[in-house]
Protein backbone atom coordinates (compact mmCIF):
# COMPACT_ATOMS: atom_id res chain seq x y z
CA UNK A 1 0.00 0.00 0.00
CA UNK A 2 1.41 3.47 -1.07
CA UNK A 3 1.58 5.24 2.03
CA UNK A 4 2.22 8.95 3.32
CA UNK A 5 4.11 10.09 5.91
CA UNK A 6 4.43 13.21 7.36
CA UNK A 7 7.06 15.42 9.18
CA UNK A 8 6.04 18.39 11.01
CA UNK A 9 9.10 21.03 11.96
CA UNK A 10 9.09 19.98 15.38
CA UNK A 11 9.32 16.27 15.01
CA UNK A 12 12.72 15.60 13.71
CA UNK A 13 13.31 12.36 15.72
CA UNK A 14 15.31 10.14 14.23
CA UNK A 15 15.16 7.94 16.57
CA UNK A 16 11.65 7.08 15.39
CA UNK A 17 10.39 3.49 14.56
CA UNK A 18 9.28 5.08 11.28
CA UNK A 19 12.76 5.26 10.25
CA UNK A 20 14.15 2.10 11.67
CA UNK A 21 13.75 -0.08 8.18
CA UNK A 22 13.61 1.26 4.30
CA UNK A 23 10.28 0.58 2.12
CA UNK A 24 9.51 1.53 -0.94
CA UNK A 25 5.89 1.96 -0.65
CA UNK A 26 6.73 5.03 2.18
CA UNK A 27 6.53 8.52 0.80
CA UNK A 28 7.79 11.06 3.45
CA UNK A 29 6.86 14.72 3.27
CA UNK A 30 8.25 17.91 4.60
CA UNK A 31 7.38 21.46 4.33
CA UNK A 32 8.48 24.96 4.66
CA UNK A 33 5.33 27.31 4.57
CA UNK A 34 4.62 30.70 5.31
CA UNK A 35 1.31 29.15 7.21
CA UNK A 36 3.76 28.98 9.88
CA UNK A 37 6.02 31.99 9.56
CA UNK A 38 2.97 33.94 9.78
CA UNK A 39 0.44 32.95 11.85
CA UNK A 40 2.44 34.84 14.58
CA UNK A 41 5.51 37.18 13.79
CA UNK A 42 8.72 34.65 15.01
CA UNK A 43 11.97 36.12 15.68
CA UNK A 44 13.89 35.77 13.13
CA UNK A 45 16.45 33.42 14.30
CA UNK A 46 13.41 30.68 15.29
CA UNK A 47 12.52 31.07 11.75
CA UNK A 48 16.66 29.84 10.30
CA UNK A 49 16.49 27.52 13.34
CA UNK A 50 13.48 25.52 12.36
CA UNK A 51 14.27 25.62 8.57
CA UNK A 52 17.98 24.94 9.10
CA UNK A 53 17.52 21.89 11.49
CA UNK A 54 14.28 20.55 8.81
CA UNK A 55 17.25 21.13 5.53
CA UNK A 56 19.36 18.92 7.89
CA UNK A 57 17.07 16.67 8.76
CA UNK A 58 15.70 15.69 5.09
CA UNK A 59 19.32 15.97 4.33
CA UNK A 60 19.72 12.71 6.73
CA UNK A 61 16.50 10.70 5.40
CA UNK A 62 17.50 10.80 2.01
CA UNK A 63 20.66 9.37 2.50
CA UNK A 64 19.34 6.79 4.21
CA UNK A 65 17.16 6.42 1.04
CA UNK A 66 14.29 7.24 2.37
CA UNK A 67 11.72 8.98 -0.40
CA UNK A 68 11.26 12.19 0.77
CA UNK A 69 9.27 14.98 -0.67
CA UNK A 70 10.61 18.48 0.50
CA UNK A 71 9.00 21.54 -0.62
CA UNK A 72 11.29 25.24 0.54
CA UNK A 73 9.27 28.12 0.84
CA UNK A 74 10.30 29.01 -2.48
CA UNK A 75 9.46 25.59 -4.61
CA UNK A 76 6.73 26.34 -7.20
CA UNK A 77 4.20 23.23 -5.77
CA UNK A 78 4.25 25.07 -2.80
CA UNK A 79 0.65 26.39 -1.79
CA UNK A 80 1.90 27.50 1.52
CA UNK A 81 -0.59 25.43 3.39
CA UNK A 82 -0.36 22.46 4.75
CA UNK A 83 -3.31 20.60 3.57
CA UNK A 84 -2.99 22.16 -0.08
CA UNK A 85 0.37 20.60 -0.53
CA UNK A 86 -0.94 17.17 0.98
CA UNK A 87 -3.12 16.78 -1.47
CA UNK A 88 -0.55 17.45 -4.17
CA UNK A 89 1.55 14.72 -3.01
CA UNK A 90 -1.31 12.56 -2.49
CA UNK A 91 -2.64 13.23 -6.00
CA UNK A 92 0.58 12.56 -7.59
CA UNK A 93 2.04 9.40 -5.87
CA UNK A 94 -1.09 8.06 -5.69
CA UNK A 95 -0.93 7.65 -2.21
CA UNK A 96 -3.65 4.73 -0.50
CA UNK A 97 -3.03 5.62 2.91
CA UNK A 98 -1.94 8.66 5.38
CA UNK A 99 0.14 8.55 8.40
CA UNK A 100 1.00 11.30 10.27
CA UNK A 101 2.91 12.11 14.24
CA UNK A 102 0.60 13.49 16.68
CA UNK A 103 1.16 17.65 16.60
CA UNK A 104 2.20 19.41 19.80
CA UNK A 105 0.35 22.29 18.67
CA UNK A 106 -3.66 22.33 19.19
CA UNK A 107 -4.09 24.64 15.92
CA UNK A 108 -1.78 21.90 14.05
CA UNK A 109 -3.87 19.09 15.81
CA UNK A 110 -7.58 20.46 14.45
CA UNK A 111 -6.12 21.30 11.34
CA UNK A 112 -5.13 17.32 10.63
CA UNK A 113 -8.49 15.74 11.98
CA UNK A 114 -10.13 18.00 9.78
CA UNK A 115 -8.52 17.12 7.03
CA UNK A 116 -8.40 12.87 7.97
CA UNK A 117 -12.23 13.27 8.34
CA UNK A 118 -13.39 13.69 4.87
CA UNK A 119 -10.04 11.62 3.22
CA UNK A 120 -10.91 9.27 1.12
CA UNK A 121 -8.08 7.17 2.24
CA UNK A 122 -7.34 5.20 5.69
CA UNK A 123 -5.56 7.44 7.95
CA UNK A 124 -2.94 6.76 10.97
CA UNK A 125 -1.82 8.98 13.68
CA UNK A 126 1.41 7.33 15.61
CA UNK A 127 3.10 8.93 18.72
CA UNK A 128 6.16 11.19 18.66
CA UNK A 129 8.01 8.68 20.63
CA UNK A 130 9.51 11.17 22.33
CA UNK A 131 8.01 12.10 25.33
CA UNK A 132 7.84 10.62 28.87
CA UNK A 133 4.44 10.66 29.14
CA UNK A 134 1.37 10.38 26.87
CA UNK A 135 -0.70 13.25 25.60
CA UNK A 136 -3.50 12.73 28.31
CA UNK A 137 -1.27 10.83 31.39
CA UNK A 138 -1.61 13.72 33.30
CA UNK A 139 -4.98 14.37 32.82
CA UNK A 140 -5.85 10.97 34.19
CA UNK A 141 -3.74 11.26 36.92
CA UNK A 142 -5.22 14.41 38.30
CA UNK A 143 -8.83 12.87 37.39
CA UNK A 144 -11.44 13.73 40.25
CA UNK A 145 -8.20 15.99 42.27
CA UNK A 146 -9.54 19.72 42.86
CA UNK A 147 -5.63 20.94 42.67
CA UNK A 148 -3.43 19.85 39.83
CA UNK A 149 0.03 20.07 41.25
CA UNK A 150 3.41 19.80 39.86
CA UNK A 151 5.21 18.70 42.51
CA UNK A 152 2.67 16.04 43.32
CA UNK A 153 3.03 14.82 39.54
CA UNK A 154 7.13 15.33 39.41
CA UNK A 155 7.26 12.34 42.53
CA UNK A 156 4.96 10.03 40.97
CA UNK A 157 7.32 10.58 37.82
CA UNK A 158 9.83 10.03 39.95
CA UNK A 159 8.81 6.64 41.10
CA UNK A 160 7.21 5.52 37.96
CA UNK A 161 10.70 5.88 35.86
CA UNK A 162 13.31 5.43 39.12
CA UNK A 163 14.67 8.40 38.56
CA UNK A 164 17.08 9.78 41.72
CA UNK A 165 15.01 7.18 43.35
CA UNK A 166 16.41 4.78 46.18
CA UNK A 167 14.41 1.99 47.65
CA UNK A 168 11.33 3.74 46.62
CA UNK A 169 12.23 7.02 48.62
CA UNK A 170 14.17 10.17 47.02
CA UNK A 171 18.00 10.22 46.75
CA UNK A 172 19.71 12.52 48.84
CA UNK A 173 16.44 12.11 51.58
CA UNK A 174 14.56 15.32 49.65
CA UNK A 175 12.06 15.35 46.56
CA UNK A 176 13.28 18.96 45.83
CA UNK A 177 15.92 20.89 46.18
CA UNK A 178 14.54 24.46 44.79
CA UNK A 179 15.28 26.63 48.05
CA UNK A 180 19.50 25.54 47.47
CA UNK A 181 19.02 26.59 43.63
CA UNK A 182 18.47 30.23 44.29
CA UNK A 183 21.58 31.95 44.58
CA UNK A 184 22.51 35.54 43.21
CA UNK A 185 25.43 35.17 41.01
CA UNK A 186 27.97 37.28 42.05
CA UNK A 187 31.29 35.79 39.46
CA UNK A 188 32.06 33.44 42.62
CA UNK A 189 32.67 30.86 40.21
CA UNK A 190 34.08 31.12 36.42
CA UNK A 191 31.28 30.71 33.64
CA UNK A 192 32.54 28.69 30.65
CA UNK A 193 31.79 30.16 27.07
CA UNK A 194 28.87 28.62 25.60
CA UNK A 195 29.25 25.95 23.09
CA UNK A 196 28.29 27.64 19.78
CA UNK A 197 27.59 25.77 16.52
CA UNK A 198 28.62 27.22 13.29
CA UNK A 199 25.63 26.17 11.12
CA UNK A 200 25.97 28.20 7.83
CA UNK A 201 22.59 29.12 7.10
CA UNK A 202 23.18 31.95 4.47
CA UNK A 203 20.60 30.44 1.78
CA UNK A 204 18.10 30.71 4.66
CA UNK A 205 18.80 34.08 5.16
CA UNK A 206 18.44 35.32 1.64
CA UNK A 207 15.04 33.12 1.15
CA UNK A 208 13.49 34.85 4.00
CA UNK A 209 14.85 38.20 3.13
CA UNK A 210 13.68 37.62 -0.93
CA UNK A 211 9.88 36.33 0.20
CA UNK A 212 9.39 39.25 2.30
CA UNK A 213 8.97 36.89 5.64
CA UNK A 214 8.55 39.53 8.31
CA UNK A 215 9.91 38.70 11.60
CA UNK A 216 11.02 40.34 15.05
CA UNK A 217 14.97 40.41 16.80
CA UNK A 218 18.25 40.65 14.75
CA UNK A 219 20.48 38.17 13.23
CA UNK A 220 23.68 39.34 12.31
CA UNK A 221 25.47 36.69 11.07
CA UNK A 222 25.05 33.59 8.75
CA UNK A 223 25.61 31.63 11.23
CA UNK A 224 23.04 29.40 13.88
CA UNK A 225 24.64 28.69 17.04
CA UNK A 226 22.12 26.49 18.39
CA UNK A 227 22.35 22.57 17.40
CA UNK A 228 20.43 21.69 14.37
CA UNK A 229 21.03 17.95 14.46
CA UNK A 230 21.15 15.48 16.95
CA UNK A 231 24.85 14.77 16.64
CA UNK A 232 25.09 18.66 17.61
CA UNK A 233 22.28 18.12 20.24
CA UNK A 234 24.20 15.13 22.10
CA UNK A 235 27.64 17.65 22.30
CA UNK A 236 26.15 20.32 23.67
CA UNK A 237 24.56 17.48 26.68
CA UNK A 238 27.87 16.17 26.83
CA UNK A 239 29.64 19.94 27.17
CA UNK A 240 26.41 20.49 29.67
CA UNK A 241 27.84 17.77 32.09
CA UNK A 242 31.11 18.82 31.52
CA UNK A 243 31.25 22.11 32.45
CA UNK A 244 27.96 23.48 33.62
CA UNK A 245 26.10 21.09 35.64
CA UNK A 246 28.44 21.84 38.95
CA UNK A 247 27.01 24.74 39.10
CA UNK A 248 23.33 24.84 37.57
CA UNK A 249 21.22 24.13 40.16
CA UNK A 250 22.92 26.82 42.13
CA UNK A 251 22.44 29.78 39.89
CA UNK A 252 19.75 28.58 38.21
CA UNK A 253 17.57 31.60 38.65
CA UNK A 254 20.14 33.77 38.94
CA UNK A 255 20.50 37.01 36.30
CA UNK A 256 23.53 39.39 35.38
CA UNK A 257 24.05 41.84 33.23
CA UNK A 258 27.13 39.99 32.00
CA UNK A 259 26.15 37.18 31.33
CA UNK A 260 23.63 35.50 28.88
CA UNK A 261 23.59 31.86 29.48
CA UNK A 262 25.10 31.73 33.06
CA UNK A 263 25.20 27.53 33.63
CA UNK A 264 22.15 26.74 31.49
CA UNK A 265 22.20 23.95 29.03
CA UNK A 266 21.09 25.71 26.02
CA UNK A 267 19.14 22.64 24.91
CA UNK A 268 15.49 23.69 24.80
CA UNK A 269 15.32 24.34 21.11
CA UNK A 270 16.68 20.97 20.55
CA UNK A 271 14.52 19.15 22.47
CA UNK A 272 11.63 21.15 21.38
CA UNK A 273 12.22 19.84 17.87
CA UNK A 274 12.81 16.27 19.16
CA UNK A 275 16.39 16.42 17.67
CA UNK A 276 17.15 14.82 21.15
CA UNK A 277 14.44 13.05 23.99
CA UNK A 278 14.00 13.72 27.33
CA UNK A 279 15.04 10.34 28.58
CA UNK A 280 18.14 10.67 26.57
CA UNK A 281 18.85 13.88 28.27
CA UNK A 282 17.91 12.82 31.70
CA UNK A 283 20.08 8.78 31.19
CA UNK A 284 23.13 11.33 30.48
CA UNK A 285 23.26 13.61 32.97
CA UNK A 286 22.50 10.93 35.53
CA UNK A 287 24.79 8.54 33.75
CA UNK A 288 28.04 11.38 34.21
CA UNK A 289 27.10 12.21 37.82
CA UNK A 290 27.34 8.98 39.34
CA UNK A 291 30.58 7.88 37.04
CA UNK A 292 32.27 11.31 37.31
CA UNK A 293 30.09 13.75 39.82
CA UNK A 294 31.77 13.38 43.17
CA UNK A 295 32.05 17.24 43.23
CA UNK A 296 28.55 17.91 42.06
CA UNK A 297 25.66 17.93 44.42
CA UNK A 298 22.68 16.31 44.35
CA UNK A 299 20.76 19.69 43.98
CA UNK A 300 22.60 20.84 40.74
CA UNK A 301 21.47 17.36 39.60
CA UNK A 302 17.70 17.19 40.97
CA UNK A 303 17.32 20.77 39.62
CA UNK A 304 18.12 20.16 36.30
CA UNK A 305 15.75 17.12 36.17
CA UNK A 306 13.25 18.81 37.84
CA UNK A 307 12.93 20.96 34.48
CA UNK A 308 12.73 18.14 32.62
CA UNK A 309 10.37 15.37 33.53
CA UNK A 310 8.92 17.85 36.10
CA UNK A 311 8.05 21.11 34.65
CA UNK A 312 8.30 20.17 30.96
CA UNK A 313 6.10 17.04 30.95
CA UNK A 314 3.90 18.56 33.17
CA UNK A 315 3.10 21.70 31.23
CA UNK A 316 2.22 19.86 28.04
CA UNK A 317 0.39 17.48 30.25
CA UNK A 318 -1.75 20.72 31.36
CA UNK A 319 -1.71 22.08 27.75
CA UNK A 320 -3.59 19.14 26.45
CA UNK A 321 -5.88 18.44 29.74
CA UNK A 322 -6.97 22.31 29.18
CA UNK A 323 -7.24 23.08 25.20
CA UNK A 324 -9.25 24.79 23.40
CA UNK A 325 -10.67 26.80 26.03
CA UNK A 326 -7.50 27.10 28.08
CA UNK A 327 -6.34 29.74 25.34
CA UNK A 328 -8.97 32.35 26.29
CA UNK A 329 -9.14 32.38 29.45
CA UNK A 330 -8.83 35.50 31.15
CA UNK A 331 -9.54 35.51 34.74
CA UNK A 332 -7.83 39.16 36.19
CA UNK A 333 -9.51 40.80 33.24
CA UNK A 334 -6.26 42.19 32.04
CA UNK A 335 -7.02 44.51 29.01
CA UNK A 336 -4.31 46.60 28.14
CA UNK A 337 -1.86 46.59 25.33
CA UNK A 338 1.57 45.70 25.21
CA UNK A 339 4.01 48.48 25.66
CA UNK A 340 6.04 49.42 22.39
CA UNK A 341 9.56 48.37 24.13
CA UNK A 342 8.71 44.57 24.67
CA UNK A 343 9.99 44.73 20.68
CA UNK A 344 12.86 47.23 21.11
CA UNK A 345 14.25 47.08 24.66
CA UNK A 346 14.36 50.79 24.69
CA UNK A 347 13.26 51.42 28.17
CA UNK A 348 15.00 52.87 31.36
CA UNK A 349 14.09 49.72 33.33
CA UNK A 350 17.36 48.14 33.49
CA UNK A 351 16.18 44.42 33.91
CA UNK A 352 13.69 44.87 31.26
CA UNK A 353 16.60 46.37 28.90
CA UNK A 354 18.27 43.55 29.09
CA UNK A 355 16.20 40.71 29.56
CA UNK A 356 14.47 42.12 26.10
CA UNK A 357 17.55 43.09 24.28
CA UNK A 358 18.69 39.59 24.97
CA UNK A 359 15.62 37.75 23.87
CA UNK A 360 15.85 40.06 20.68
CA UNK A 361 19.60 39.74 20.18
CA UNK A 362 19.69 35.92 20.66
CA UNK A 363 16.28 34.70 21.12
CA UNK A 364 16.72 33.19 24.45
CA UNK A 365 16.29 34.06 27.84
CA UNK A 366 16.16 32.22 30.97
CA UNK A 367 12.99 31.07 32.79
CA UNK A 368 13.24 33.75 35.50
CA UNK A 369 13.97 36.62 33.02
CA UNK A 370 10.87 35.26 31.41
CA UNK A 371 8.80 34.81 34.77
CA UNK A 372 9.93 37.58 36.56
CA UNK A 373 11.00 40.30 34.55
CA UNK A 374 9.63 40.09 31.59
CA UNK A 375 6.30 38.15 32.90
CA UNK A 376 6.15 40.22 36.01
CA UNK A 377 5.73 43.52 34.55
CA UNK A 378 3.24 42.69 31.79
CA UNK A 379 1.08 40.83 34.88
CA UNK A 380 1.61 43.94 36.80
CA UNK A 381 1.11 46.32 34.27
CA UNK A 382 -2.42 44.03 33.44
CA UNK A 383 -1.38 43.29 29.99
CA UNK A 384 -3.52 41.60 27.92
CA UNK A 385 -2.80 37.46 28.28
CA UNK A 386 -3.36 37.38 24.35
CA UNK A 387 -0.52 39.99 23.87
CA UNK A 388 1.71 38.44 26.29
CA UNK A 389 1.57 34.66 24.66
CA UNK A 390 1.74 36.03 21.46
CA UNK A 391 5.31 37.99 22.23
CA UNK A 392 6.23 34.89 23.50
CA UNK A 393 5.16 32.41 21.07
CA UNK A 394 7.19 34.68 18.88
CA UNK A 395 10.51 35.79 20.47
CA UNK A 396 11.89 32.59 21.82
CA UNK A 397 13.31 30.02 19.43
CA UNK A 398 12.27 27.40 21.66
CA UNK A 399 8.49 28.47 21.59
CA UNK A 400 5.68 25.87 20.68
CA UNK A 401 2.22 26.62 21.61
CA UNK A 402 2.39 23.41 24.18
CA UNK A 403 5.24 24.77 26.20
CA UNK A 404 4.52 27.87 25.69
CA UNK A 405 1.24 28.55 26.57
CA UNK A 406 0.59 27.37 29.98
CA UNK A 407 4.37 28.66 30.87
CA UNK A 408 2.79 32.21 29.73
CA UNK A 409 -1.04 31.90 30.11
CA UNK A 410 -0.92 29.83 33.47
CA UNK A 411 1.95 30.36 35.47
CA UNK A 412 3.66 33.99 33.90
CA UNK A 413 0.12 35.48 33.68
CA UNK A 414 -2.27 33.41 36.39
CA UNK A 415 -5.10 34.48 33.57
CA UNK A 416 -6.19 30.75 34.11
CA UNK A 417 -7.06 31.49 38.07
CA UNK A 418 -4.71 29.57 39.08
CA UNK A 419 -4.76 25.77 37.53
CA UNK A 420 -0.83 26.24 36.98
CA UNK A 421 0.42 28.43 39.80
CA UNK A 422 -0.87 28.26 43.35
CA UNK A 423 -0.50 32.02 43.32
CA UNK A 424 0.49 35.07 40.68
CA UNK A 425 4.46 35.61 39.93
CA UNK A 426 4.52 38.92 41.15
CA UNK A 427 6.94 40.82 42.78
CA UNK A 428 8.19 44.43 43.45
CA UNK A 429 12.06 45.73 42.67
CA UNK A 430 12.95 43.54 45.72
CA UNK A 431 12.68 40.20 44.34
CA UNK A 432 14.80 41.18 41.05
CA UNK A 433 17.32 43.07 43.35
CA UNK A 434 17.82 39.73 45.46
CA UNK A 435 18.60 37.76 42.20
CA UNK A 436 19.98 40.12 40.05
CA UNK A 437 22.54 42.95 39.73
CA UNK A 438 20.06 45.02 36.91
CA UNK A 439 18.84 47.31 39.79
CA UNK A 440 22.83 48.43 40.47
CA UNK A 441 23.07 50.08 37.63
CA UNK A 442 19.44 50.86 36.81
CA UNK A 443 17.71 54.91 36.20
CA UNK A 444 14.93 53.91 38.98
CA UNK A 445 15.48 53.29 42.87
CA UNK A 446 14.78 50.29 43.74
CA UNK A 447 14.28 51.04 47.03
CA UNK A 448 11.33 53.81 46.23
CA UNK A 449 8.03 53.51 45.58
CA UNK A 450 6.87 57.29 45.04
CA UNK A 451 8.96 59.86 42.84
CA UNK A 452 10.31 59.99 39.36
CA UNK A 453 12.94 57.71 40.33
CA UNK A 454 11.10 55.47 42.08
CA UNK A 455 11.34 52.29 40.28
CA UNK A 456 7.99 51.02 38.58
CA UNK A 457 7.73 47.93 40.11
CA UNK A 458 7.20 48.84 43.15
CA UNK A 459 3.83 50.95 42.40
CA UNK A 460 2.86 48.21 40.11
CA UNK A 461 2.94 46.00 42.55
CA UNK A 462 0.74 47.49 45.13
CA UNK A 463 -1.12 48.67 42.53
CA UNK A 464 -2.15 45.32 41.65
CA UNK A 465 -2.52 43.90 44.92
CA UNK A 466 -5.23 46.73 45.36
CA UNK A 467 -6.72 46.22 42.09
CA UNK A 468 -7.17 42.42 42.10
CA UNK A 469 -7.72 41.77 45.64
CA UNK A 470 -11.39 40.37 44.88
CA UNK A 471 -10.21 38.02 42.59
CA UNK A 472 -7.06 36.76 44.54
CA UNK A 473 -8.89 37.38 48.54
CA UNK A 474 -9.54 33.51 48.92
CA UNK A 475 -6.02 32.55 47.72
CA UNK A 476 -4.19 31.77 51.39
CA UNK A 477 -0.69 32.13 49.53
CA UNK A 478 -1.29 35.70 49.21
CA UNK A 479 -2.50 36.80 52.75
CA UNK A 480 0.73 37.81 53.71
CA UNK A 481 0.96 40.54 51.25
CA UNK A 482 -2.95 41.63 51.90
CA UNK A 483 -2.37 42.01 55.33
CA UNK A 484 0.95 44.88 54.27
CA UNK A 485 -1.62 46.51 52.02
CA UNK A 486 -4.25 46.60 54.69
CA UNK A 487 -1.80 48.21 56.79
CA UNK A 488 -0.39 50.70 54.44
CA UNK A 489 -1.25 54.40 54.76
CA UNK A 490 -4.13 55.27 52.97
CA UNK A 491 -2.83 58.43 51.60
CA UNK A 492 0.37 56.83 50.56
CA UNK A 493 -1.77 53.83 48.66
CA UNK A 494 -3.55 56.48 46.47
CA UNK A 495 -0.78 58.17 45.35
CA UNK A 496 1.16 54.72 44.64
CA UNK A 497 -1.98 53.75 42.53
CA UNK A 498 -1.61 57.61 40.93
CA UNK A 499 1.84 56.74 39.74
CA UNK A 500 1.12 52.91 38.91
CA UNK A 501 -2.16 54.44 36.66
CA UNK A 502 0.32 57.01 34.90
CA UNK A 503 2.94 54.25 33.81
CA UNK A 504 0.46 51.77 32.55
CA UNK A 505 -1.04 54.66 30.38
CA UNK A 506 1.89 55.45 29.21
CA UNK A 507 4.86 52.46 29.54
CA UNK A 508 7.15 53.19 27.08
CA UNK A 509 8.00 57.05 28.99
CA UNK A 510 9.67 54.86 31.72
Amino acid sequence: MKTLRLILGDQLNYKHSWYKTQQDNYVYCMFEMRQETDYVTHHIQKIIGFFAAMRDFSNVLKSEGHHLEYFKLNDKRNTQNLIENLKIIIQEHNIEKFEYQLPGEYRLDQQLLIFTKDLKIPTQAFSTEHFYTNRYELKNFFKNKKQFLMETFYRQMRKTHNILIIDNQPEGGKWNFDKSNRNKWKDAHHIPPFKKFNNDVTDIVELLKNENIKSIGSFKSNTFEYPINRVQALEQLKYFCENLLIHFGDYQDAMHTKQVNLFHSRLSFALNLKLISPKNVVDTVLNYWYKYGKDISISQVEGFIRQIIGWREYMRGMYWALMPEYSNLNALNNTHSLPGFYWTGNTKMNCLKHAITNSLENGYAHHIQRLMVTGNFALLAQIHPDAVDKWYLGIYVDAIEWVQLPNTRGMSQFADGGKIATKPYVSSASYINKMSNYCESCYYNKNEKLGDDACPFNSLYWNFLDDKRKALSNNHRMGMMFSLLDKMDKTQLVKIKERAKTIMESPDNF
